[in-house]
């Protein structure tokens, strides 16, 4: 088995509770849904101060 397919069938396994008899079943497609990873929420100004306030560039200690 090559290494991309050990990892979708670790990933389906035990991330995504497939198990392995029905991983091997799903098309190239459907595996493509389940995969997908979800987009991370947009950054807003104050997430972004926030971030900038907690993690400054230049710490002063």
């Amino acid at each position: 088995m090559k290494p991309h397919w050990r990892a979708a069938l670790r990933r389906a396994v035990l991330e995504l509770g497939v198990p392995p008899r029905d991983f091997w079943r799903l098309s190239l497609a459907e595996w493509r849904v389940l995969a997908e990873v979800p987009a991370a929420p947009a950054l807003n100004r104050a997430a972004l101060d926030a971030l900038i306030a907690r993690f400054p560039d230049n710490p002063t200690s």
